[in-house]
C-alpha cells in the first residue's frame, strides 16, 4: 500500500491532477481540458463548474485507469491560475461567467482605483492595479452588473470555488488573497481601507487561511461524484505562480525563478515585504507561511513563440522550427523581436503596446525569425532581473521551468542573457508538484517545505553563461532596450486606427 497526494494544478486551459507518493514521485497524472470564452475583444471567462467536471473526470481517471487505491490518497491540494474572479450568491450558486487574469476590460476600474488611491494603494498592497487583478473586476461587475452585485454574497478565485464544491468549505490562502489587491500585504488581513474607499462590502470577502491549513475533508457528496474518500484530507493550497516556485524549489533569496509557459514570469523569494520595487514588480504572500515573493511578469513569453509558429511555422514541427533557430547565431542576423504583442504588464504596464519585429532584411530566414523571437522574449525576462538588480538584488542561480525549460537552446540563451547559471530541473512538474508538497507537509509527513523540497525537487543539469555569448547580448540588450520608447507612439497610434 503505497500512500500518496494528489496536487491539483487548474490552468487556463486544462486542469492536471498528479499524484505524488512519500518520496516526491510522480506515480500517475492525468489532465483534462476546458473552454474559454472571450465574447467581445478583451473578454476572458470560463465556466466554474467545468473546473470542477474537468477536476472529477482526472481523479475518476486516476482511480480507475491508474488504479490509485482512493484508500491510499491521504491529502489533497491545489495550485490555481491567480485573480480570476468566481461571484457566489446567499446559497453560494455561481452567479455569472469567471472573469480571468487575462481579461483586459477593466481599465477605466484601474484608472478610478489609481484616482482614488494614487501611491497609498501600492503601500497597502505592494502592487500597482493592474487589468488583470481581482479588485478592478470587482469594481467592473459592480458598476455594469448591478443587480448580480446586490445578489454577491462571497467572491472566490478558481482554486477556491473547485475546493469549496469537495468539502463544502470556503476560504482563500494568502497567496491568492494577496492577488486579489484586496489584502494589506504589511499585516496579513484584509484592508479595510482599501474597501471603505472603493466601496467594496467586506461581508463579500472570503475567510483567509493558510496554504497548508487543513479545510476539511471529502464531502459524502462529492466522494460519491469522485470516487475519493470521505477520510481524505484537504489543504488549502495557493496561487500557482507561488506553488511553481515551491515546486521548483525557490526558498531562499538569492535564487530566482525563470517561468515560460503562456506568459512569462520572474518570481523572486522575499523574506518580507520590501517596496525597493517601487511597484515595477508584484509582491505577493508566498506559500510559506510568512513568507512573500516578488514577480515581474512578461503577458507574452511562450505564447510569442506559439503564435510565431501558428502564423509562420504551420508546416514544421516545432522541434524543427527551433533547430532553425540554433543555426542562425546570436542576434538572428542583425533582427530584434520585442514580444508586446498583447501589451506587457512589466516593466512598462502598457495595455496598448504592440511587439515588433526591427532590422528585417532580405538575408534572414525562418531560422533568424525564430531565433529573434527566443532572444526577445528572453530579453524581456532582463528587464525584469535588472529591476531586482537595480534595487540590490545578488542571485547565485535562475531555475528554469515550463516552455523555456525543454530545449537546451532556449536554456543557453538564459544563461548568457542573464549572465547566471541556469537550472534544469530533472522533474519539473511547476505548480503541481508544488501543490502535493502543501499536502505533504500540511499531512505531517516533512516538518517544513525545506525538507520537502529537499527531497522532492532534484537538479538535472546547469547551463553556465559562456563568457563571448554574455558580452555579444549585452550589447544586443542595449539596442532591445531603446526599441520600446522608440516604438511606444507608433503602435498607440497603429492601434487607436484598427
Amino acid at each position: 500500500m503505497t500512500k500518496c497526494v494528489l496536487g491539483i494544478d487548474l490552468g487556463t486551459s486544462a486542469v492536471k491532477v498528479s499524484a505524488v507518493d512519500r518520496t516526491g514521485n510522480i506515480i500517475a497524472q492525468e489532465s483534462f481540458d476546458y473552454p474559454l470564452s472571450q465574447p467581445q475583444s478583451g473578454y476572458s471567462e470560463q465556466n466554474p463548474n467545468d473546473w470542477v467536471m474537468s477536476t472529477t473526470v482526472a481523479i475518476v481517471r486516476l482511480i480507475l485507469d491508474d488504479h490509485i487505491d482512493p484508500n491510499d490518497i491521504a491529502g489533497v491540494s491545489y495550485s490555481g491560475q491567480m485573480h480570476g474572479l468566481v461571484l457566489l450568491d446567499q446559497d453560494y450558486h455561481v452567479l455569472r461567467p469567471a472573469i480571468l487574469w487575462n481579461d483586459t476590460r477593466t481599465t477605466a476600474e484601474r484608472e478610478e482605483i489609481e484616482r482614488i488611491m494614487g501611491d497609498e494603494f501600492v503601500r497597502i498592497t505592494g502592487n500597482r492595479p493592474l487589468e488583470g487583478f481581482t479588485l478592478p473586476k470587482l469594481l467592473w461587475v459592480k458598476k455594469h452588473e448591478p443587480e448580480l452585485w446586490q445578489q454577491t454574497a462571497v467572491f472566490l478565485t478558481p482554486k477556491d470555488y473547485v475546493r469549496y464544491r469537495m468539502t463544502g468549505q470556503l476560504g482563500i490562502d494568502y497567496s491568492d488573497a494577496t492577488g486579489t489587491t484586496l489584502l494589506d500585504i504589511h499585516t496579513n488581513e484584509w484592508s479595510t481601507e482599501i474597501c471603505d474607499r472603493l466601496g467594496i462590502p467586506e461581508n463579500i470577502l472570503p475567510p483567509l487561511l493558510h496554504s497548508d491549513d487543513q479545510t476539511g475533508t471529502i464531502t459524502a457528496e462529492y466522494a460519491e461524484f469522485s470516487g475519493l474518500s470521505q477520510a481524505t484530507k484537504v489543504f488549502a493550497g495557493g496561487a500557482d505562480n507561488a506553488c511553481g516556485a515551491l515546486g521548483a524549489g525557490i526558498l531562499r533569496p538569492e535564487v530566482v525563478l525563470s517561468s515560460i509557459g503562456t506568459s512569462g514570469v520572474i518570481l523572486k523569494y522575499e523574506d518580507q515585504p520590501t517596496d525597493a520595487y517601487h511597484g515595477q514588480v508584484q509582491m505577493e504572500d508566498h506559500v510559506v507561511n510568512d513568507a512573500y515573493y516578488s514577480m515581474g511578469v512578461t503577458l507574452a513569453a511562450g505564447y510569442s513563440l506559439s503564435w510565431f509558429k501558428k502564423t509562420f511555422g504551420s508546416d514544421v514541427t516545432f522541434d524543427q522550427m527551433v533547430a532553425g533557430a540554433a543555426e542562425s547565431g546570436i542576434g538572428a542576423k542583425g533582427l530584434l523581436f520585442t514580444p508586446y504583442i498583447v501589451g506587457e504588464r512589466t516593466p512598462y504596464a502598457d495595455a496598448n503596446v504592440r511587439g515588433s519585429f526591427i532590422g528585417v532584411d532580405a538575408t534572414q530566414n525562418r531560422g533568424d525569425f525564430t531565433r529573434a523571437v527566443i532572444e526577445g522574449v528572453t530579453f524581456s525576462f532582463r528587464d525584469l532581473l535588472e529591476i531586482y538588480r537595480q534595487a540590490g538584488a545578488q542571485f547565485q542561480q535562475v531555475v528554469a521551468i515550463g516552455g523555456g525549460a525543454k530545449n537546451p537552446l532556449w536554456l543557453q540563451i538564459q544563461a548568457d542573457v542573464f549572465n547566471v547559471p541556469v537550472q534544469k530541473l530533472a522533474n519539473e512538474q511547476g505548480p503541481g508538484l508544488g501543490a502535493a508538497m502543501i499536502a505533504a507537509v500540511g499531512l505531517g509527513w516533512y516538518p517544513d517545505y525545506q525538507a520537502c523540497s529537499d527531497q522532492f525537487v532534484h537538479v538535472d543539469k546547469v547551463y553556465q553563461p559562456i563568457p563571448a555569448n554574455v558580452e555579444r547580448y549585452n550589447q544586443i540588450y542595449q539596442l532591445y532596450h531603446e526599441v520600446y520608447p522608440q516604438t511606444k507612439s507608433l503602435t498607440h497610434a497603429l492601434q487607436a486606427l484598427k
